[in-house]
């Protein structure tokens, strides 16, 4: 039973490990300081292609 419950614990441990790499990642963290930068570059580049 003890050798059985082992195994069982591995076969489940590796099949977790395997269907967390399929899933989706989450996306990189990106810190409101740099999405404003990213939003203001943005903006100008609007801004010069309008001219």
């Amino acid at each position: 039973m003890n050798r059985r419950k082992k195994i069982k614990q591995l076969l489940q441990a590796h099949q977790k490990k395997a269907s967390a790499k399929l899933a989706p990642r989450k996306p990189k963290y990106i810190s409101k300081a740099d999405r404003l930068k990213l939003e203001a570059e943005a903006v100008g580049d609007v801004a010069q292609q309008a001219d």
